[in-house]
């Protein structure tokens, strides 16, 4: 009999889950408080493994964690029940917390992110335009704090390639400021419009 592999479509994927507070002592490296991180699952796996008594269920769990400040990780766990999958998850997530440059709620520039077969390219969008991502990809950058953004998957449907690619292309993002420093330049006074000319 083949080996049956399939997604497992639950409640769980409806809606953000708001990180516990009796789970305050756990995980996290010098990240401090991390009571009000959103966390929302992108995606659930059931494996079925084929024994002499039957089949025997595992479930595999992939989840974004941030704050919407700038803070964005992923976690990827695996176990027999559901919701230990997603508690392994949520503790991965919280433990590889990274920073990203935000800038007016969109992002400093155009970025293209790759990891294995995933490739995803983002643009920044002018207020009011919203995320137009889906997946794994919107789920990154609304947890980063990123609310006008343009996103495109260029490359495999993978979620946790499109996730992890997602993740590497906000790590590229540079700030004006960040680049003047590095080479060691002065940051240019903006430039002030000249006065209109006075009607005759």
């Amino acid at each position: 009999m083949p080996r049956v592999k399939e997604a497992w479509n639950s409640n769980y994927m409806a809606e953000p889950r708001k990180r516990r507070d009796n789970a305050g002592d756990r995980g996290g490296a010098g990240q401090g408080d991390k009571s009000d991180l959103t966390e929302k699952v992108v995606f659930i796996n059931r494996c079925a493994k084929v024994v002499k008594g039957g089949r025997r269920f595992s479930f595999s769990a992939l989840i974004v964690a941030g704050d919407r400040s700038g803070k964005v990780g992923f976690g990827f766990g695996k176990a027999n029940e559901v919701s230990e999958a997603i508690r392994k998850a949520s503790d991965s997530a919280r433990k590889s917390l990274v920073k990203v440059a935000v800038r007016d709620n969109t992002i400093p520039h155009e970025v293209i992110g790759e990891f294995g077969g995933g490739r995803v390219l983002l643009k920044p969008a002018s207020p009011g335009t919203g995320v137009i991502a889906g997946g794994g990809v919107r789920a990154v950058v609304e947890a980063a704090g990123i609310r006008d953004v343009l996103a495109k998957s260029l490359g495999s449907s993978n979620h946790a390639n499109v996730v992890k690619a997602t993740i590497t292309a906000l790590q590229g993002l540079r700030l004006r400021d960040e680049i003047y420093k590095t080479r060691g330049k002065m940051i240019p006074a903006p430039q002030h419009a000249a006065p209109a000319p006075a009607a005759a």
